[in-house]
């Protein structure tokens, strides 16, 4: 008699990482960094995914910041067929806005390289005081 040992799997629908980090620069730049540890993990494509934490986790960092609260990064596979990422901040009182900076200003392009790298994003308002914009990816043609 052939006997099998069940090795426990984690259920295709869903995979997640979630973490609180500092709102400053360093705490961005390691919001990038591990996403894209995460997904290499996962053996998913990372590119435009770090480029859409690198804007997010900057927003929380630069006009969503509340000093001694941290942001969170969340990543969330559905199905292996879509990847969705959340920034949630502490300033819900400042929704941002995808609008055409004047073309001299140095910043004001981030949720527009966001709105070109995501299938989809948005706005969560609350609970209060937060807010979290997230995007997602398609991973699938």
């Amino acid at each position: 008699m052939n006997q099998q040992t069940a090795t426990p799997q984690l259920p295709a629908t869903e995979r997640t990482f979630t973490v609180l980090l500092s709102p400053t620069r360093r705490g961005a730049r390691l919001a990038r960094l591990l996403a894209v540890a995460h997904l290499d993990l996962w053996g998913l494509p990372s590119e435009s995914a770090a480029h859409i934490v690198a804007e997010l986790a900057t927003n929380a960092t630069v006009h969503g910041r509340v000093t001694g609260r941290d942001f969170q990064l969340r990543l969330a596979v559905h199905t292996d067929s879509r990847l969705r990422i959340e920034v949630t901040d502490t300033r819900g009182d400042r929704l941002p806005a995808a609008s055409a900076p004047d073309p001299l200003a140095e910043g004001g392009r981030g949720l527009l390289i966001v709105e070109a790298l995501a299938t989809r994003w948005g706005i969560t308002p609350g609970p209060v005081p937060r807010k979290t914009v997230w995007a997602e990816l398609d991973l699938v043609p």
